[in-house]
Parts: C-alpha cells; structure tokens; sequence
C-alpha cells in the first residue's frame, strides 16, 4: 500500500512550495499539500477553539504566538487527514525541509517494521542531536532509535493512523507547542522513536517566525525551571517502559 506525504505550506510561501516539490520529486515522491493555518489570521475565538491558555500556564513557560498556535493547528489538519485516511501510516512534512537521505527507503524500513510503533521522527530541530537510551540497528540504512528525550521538531514525522486519531483527542485542547507537545508523548498515549541516520533535516536557511520578539518578554524561568524538574522523572520513568517494551517486541 502506497504512503500519503502531507506538505504543511502557508498560502504564499510560493518559493518554499516550488523548493519542496523539487526536492521530493527528485526522489519520485508526491505529496498532497495541506494550507497551513495563519494564526494572526485568526479570530480570538478560532484561536481559543484548540489553544488554551488556562494549559498554558500549567505547561509553559511563556503564552504561545499566534504564529505557534496556527502551527499547532496545521499539524492537526494533517493528522486528521492521516486518521480517515485508508492507509496505515503517513508522513508529515514542514516545508523547510532537505533530504540528505533517501526517503523512499526510510519509508520502506517503517513499512517492514514487524513492532507496534506510533510517531517515528525522521528529522531533528535545527539538526540538533540527544542523548540516546536505545538503539538497534533494523537493516543496512537505519537504526531505530529512542531518545532519552523525544527530539524536538516537526520537518518531518511518520505517524499511524490511530496514533494520529489519539493525538486529536488528547490535543483536543492544548498549552504547548505542537513538537514540545510530543515529548510529552505518555499524556499523548503515543510512543515516540526515531530512524537514523535522519533521512530528512531543517534547512536552515529560512529564519524561524514561530517564536516573535514580542513573546521573549513573557518568558518565566522560574516556572520553567519548576517545571523541567516536574518532568524529568515522569519523562525517564516512560523512556524506560518504552525500551522495555521495544526490546520484547524486537527480541522476545
């Protein structure tokens, strides 16, 4: 069964739009495009229909933008799409986006995986990397990997059909940005792994518009830091579960 790439791409980013389908049509790959949603575009009620600011409070550190809560939204498209969609799987793409690796063959690992899976990052923010707990070598391209720390970023992302229908209901409402969201995957019932080497990575050319000036003000270390340390074990205590359960499926 053929894999359905959804492209997030905002309404005039033109010259993004062309760069993505050059890039995946040199690997003879199409893709369906999803509008990314404009958050200042948006009324306070279209804002407030999803993003919460009660949650955010809780769960951040500063308010969310406009900007991070259409990005938010975007995703959800996507996975709404993946969710009444016929096929197993989907991959999710942002548009600035390179492929150093061969995407086909990243999709064709996942599709011969022979575990239960969720949400497979196939990209990093900004490339950055992470200290990994897990890591197992699955064919001569990839190795399967669980982070100590999910990555954070959403260039690119496989996700399940009812891993996405799960990340609708418990995203229902929500205070965080959309990939800090995912790390925090035992609220979301998902499990969160990684294929590397990256076949996908930012490009980092296009300076990032998600976090304005005018919301660096509003940052609360304090709360951060309190909340970093909440974190921390609940974040390692379900690292742990999920190797253990990725090495019973990977080894009996």
């Amino acid at each position: 069964m053929s894999t359905t790439f959804y492209l997030i791409n905002l309404d005039g980013s033109d010259q993004r739009l062309t760069q993505s389908s050059q890039r995946l049509a040199e690997q003879g790959i199409e893709f369906e495009r999803i509008p990314a949603v404009l958050g200042k575009a948006l009324s306070e009620q279209e804002r407030l229909k999803h993003y919460s600011p009660e949650l955010n409070k809780k769960q951040y550190y500063y308010p969310l933008s406009p900007a991070q809560i259409g990005c938010y939204m975007s995703h959800r498209n996507a996975w709404q799409k993946i969710a009444e969609g016929d096929e197993p799987f989907g991959v999710v793409l942002e548009d600035d986006f390179i492929l150093p690796g061969d995407l086909n063959k990243a999709v064709q690992t996942i599709k011969d995986l022979e575990i239960e899976w969720d949400v497979i990052k196939l990209s990093a923010y900004a490339n950055r990397e992470r200290p990994i707990e897990f890591q197992q070598k699955i064919n001569d391209h990839f190795d399967l990997v669980v982070h100590k720390k999910p990555m954070s970023g959403g260039a690119a992302t496989a996700v399940t059909k009812e891993a996405a229908k799960k990340l609708l209901a418990s995203t229902e409402k929500f205070g965080r940005p959309c990939d800090t969201d995912i790390q925090f995957f035992w609220e979301r019932g998902v499990k969160v792994l990684s294929l590397m080497p990256y076949p996908v990575a930012q490009d980092l050319r296009y300076e990032s518009t998600i976090e304005t000036k005018s919301h660096k003000k509003d940052k609360k270390p304090l709360r951060r830091l309190m909340q970093q340390v909440s974190q921390y074990w609940l974040n390692k205590s379900a690292v742990k579960e999920q190797v253990k359960e990725l090495k019973k499926q990977l080894f009996g």
